[in-house]
């Protein structure tokens, strides 16, 4: 496993995230694995040398948390893991649930910490961005979340770029602590990002870690235009079904499976291998739900594209409407 710096900090990540949404409870969604069969997939990221582990408290209502924490707890040392989970989404349901005021800040990185049984986390990001808060309020709010020792860096996820240039801004101009990550939606079913977010994160030394780099299995290979029931995830995902589907996507997906046919290696090493390889990422957020494909996708880092592999799965891609920033 190779490690780089995210974005212009000094904080060493694997260039592989392992992403825990999929870990917590079935009750959540039913594609989740519970905690005793989530743990192994977390111990064998440790030991292929992933250091780097993203979850948010909305994850499972905070069970994937409190399984992440306790896993980690066993599976390594707290020094040697970079823990990243998120603020914005509701745990449990009232009027000050959700968005970023600073009272929900305050209560939801107390809560983090307590299900992760840590004294802090290294990442602490915005989820999505609020239009009901002013920005001025979060961003002090998670300012004072460092500087009480919670969180060590702060990050942001999808949303518009002239948003995040706005709250990067706002930062420096107040000396408040800045945010060195990003963590959009980026796959080769959906490049709008490489428009505007990318070139801003280039200029402003900020890290990349994708998600769903494999467009939440849509580019596994398995799927047929018209169906929705490859996998027990693909029958139960709304919110996926909302990003992809077109008939220009299953033809970035075709393309994919010949290419990885014609190279001898598997479609999601393909497209995982396209993404880590772009420009400015630093770490996309891989997940999987079997240990030989968590093996598989590891192994895909070694995968290497050539300049006509990457035209051949690049040149079918049609523009798509903006998709992932919805809060």
């Amino acid at each position: 496993m190779d490690y780089v710096r995210l974005g212009t900090t000094g904080l060493k990540v694997s260039r592989l995230c392992l992403g825990t949404m999929t870990y917590g409870t079935p009750s959540w969604r039913p594609w989740v694995l519970d905690e005793a069969t989530s743990r192994p997939f977390i111990k064998r990221a440790v030991e292929h040398g992933i250091n780097f582990f993203d979850t948010a408290d909305m994850y499972s209502r905070g069970v994937s948390e409190e399984v992440v924490g306790r896993a980690l707890k066993e599976f390594t040392r707290r020094e040697e893991v970079v823990l990243a989970t998120k603020v914005f989404y509701p745990v449990v349901a009232h009027q000050n649930s959700r968005g970023l005021s600073r009272k929900h800040i305050m209560a939801a990185i107390d809560g983090s910490l307590k299900r992760l049984g840590m004294d802090y986390v290294d990442l602490y990001q915005i989820h999505r961005y609020d239009d009901e808060t002013p920005i001025e309020e979060t961003l002090e709010a998670l300012h004072d979340v460092v500087k009480a020792g919670k969180a060590l860096y702060l990050g942001a996820s999808s949303m518009y770029a002239w948003q995040f240039a706005n709250m990067l801004a706002t930062q420096k101009r107040h000396g408040w602590t800045r945010f060195v990550s990003m963590q959009n939606h980026y796959n080769l079913v959906y490049r709008e990002e490489e428009r505007e977010m990318f070139p801003l994160c280039k200029a402003e030394g900020i890290g990349v870690i994708p998600w769903s780099p494999l467009a939440r299995g849509f580019l596994a290979g398995n799927r047929q235009r018209g169906a929705k029931d490859a996998s027990l995830r693909e029958r139960h995902d709304g919110y996926g079904h909302s990003l992809y589907y077109a008939d220009c996507d299953y033809d970035v997906a075709e393309r994919v499976v010949e290419v990885a046919k014609q190279k001898g290696v598997l479609p999601i090493q393909v497209a995982l291998s396209w993404v880590a390889n772009r420009p400015g990422v630093t770490a996309p957020i891989i997940s999987a739900t079997t240990l030989e494909q968590l093996d598989q996708l590891i192994a895909g880092l070694a995968v290497a594209l050539t300049d006509d592999e990457r035209k051949a799965v690049e040149e079918v891609y049609v523009p798509h409407p903006v998709l992932g920033n919805e809060p």
